[in-house]
């Protein structure tokens, strides 16, 4: 453990020395403890940069509960590290049983938050479930991902919303820049470290065109690959015609395709019979959050065979002879098979997240149980 945590700590180092806006904030927040008396809950993504984060909203004063969003995009010596610092509580490990996932989110919330932070939305899912009577001091929460604030606002609509939230995603500051050009890089650095292969020359479907399949689509083209996309969307689909991409129906696209990147947040997209159509040695990945976009269910009961060829990559093999491969067993794959996306990025996506939950200690008692923008002046700020 002792040697994770050595290793967890100059990750962290290395990220803090490219993250100047959380250093500036860090510093404030030592000077004027905004969170004193706050204990925060966080299920984020345990890698160097946030870690850095849950440094900053320590050093203004907050007690915190961390867990993971992602059982594969947890690294242990970022773990490790954390749980080595005072006032830091861990419960997360690479690869833990969804079982257990679970488990530890019930304990954050046993920890009696006052504030939480979170990517994905399975938090907020479970204190509705468990009924906001439980956590009497809970103020409110911050969402970071397209997945997560989808499901506030799905129980904002249905009245069922039980406290406010800040839907982070939603910030120019973060929808601009982190959905666009950080995923658009840390998934191809994930597609090309997990598979040593070249991408120029190659046919990419991209299954959505928000602004994830835009930055996806983007660094493909500057890659040279050919891309297609399948959206449902139509005038969506018109501005990636205009953006100089193919538009093809899923099933179309598929057949083509190299690389295929599902992108939409939804459930089963690449199913079956999308499945039955895909390419001999085509190459699946999913750059939303959580790891249900393509059918795993449907490769493993139709598959003769699979093995792990790879680190990261697991090749199904059936009786048309066909291989398909899978890489980061369909879980977000940027930070699956990869580090998440650089440092810079994610500088300006954790300031959000930072002041907007300082934001919430200071004034979140008095806003109404719904979804709210990140205001006006923490994005001109931070800009």
């Amino acid at each position: 453990m002792k040697g994770e945590a050595e290793l967890g700590f100059k990750k962290i180092a290395w990220a803090r020395a490219h993250m100047p806006l959380n250093a500036r904030i860090k510093e404030r927040f030592e000077r004027e403890r905004p969170f004193a008396g706050h204990l925060i809950g966080a299920a984020l993504h345990l890698e160097a940069k946030t870690a850095n984060l849950i440094l900053t909203l320590r050093a203004g004063g907050a007690e915190m509960y961390v867990i993971g969003s992602n059982p594969l995009s947890t690294q242990d010596e970022i773990a490790a590290a954390l749980a080595e610092t005072n006032g830091i509580t861990v419960s997360a490990r690479h690869g833990e049983p969804l079982e257990e996932h679970a488990a530890s989110i019930d304990q954050l919330l046993d920890s009696s938050p006052t504030l939480i932070v979170e990517d994905g939305g399975e938090v907020i899912g479970r204190i509705v479930e468990r009924g906001i009577d439980r956590l009497p001091r809970l103020i409110g929460i911050c969402e970071e991902t397209t997945t997560g604030v989808e499901q506030l606002r799905k129980l904002e609509r249905k009245g069922k919303l039980p406290i406010p939230a800040i839907a982070v995603n939603d910030a120019r500051m973060k929808y601009l820049l982190d959905n666009r050009y950080g995923t658009g890089q840390s998934t191809w650095d994930a597609i090309m470290r997990s598979t040593n292969l070249l991408i120029a020359g190659k046919t990419v479907l991209i299954i959505g065109y928000g602004w994830v399949g835009k930055g996806l689509a983007l660094r493909a083209c500057g890659l040279g690959a050919r891309v297609i996309v399948t959206e449902l969307d139509p005038i969506k689909s018109v501005e990636a015609l205009m953006e100089g991409h193919e538009v093809a129906s899923l099933n179309e696209g598929i057949s083509q395709a190299d690389i295929v990147l599902t992108a939409t947040g939804k459930p089963g997209i690449v199913g079956k019979d999308a499945l039955e159509r895909a390419k001999d040695r085509a190459i699946l990945a999913n750059a939303g959050h959580f790891g249900y976009e393509i059918d795993k269910e449907a490769l493993e009961r139709t598959a003769l065979e699979n093995d792990e060829v790879r680190p990261g990559v697991r090749a199904y093999r059936f009786a048309d002879g066909r291989t398909i491969y899978l890489l980061g067993e369909g879980e977000l794959v940027n930070l699956a098979v990869a580090d998440g996306h650089p440092a810079e990025i994610m500088d300006i996506s954790f300031s959000l997240q930072a002041l907007s939950l300082e934001h919430l200690a200071k004034s979140g008692k008095d806003l109404p149980a719904r979804v709210h923008r990140v205001p006006e002046e923490i994005e001109r700020s931070i800009a």
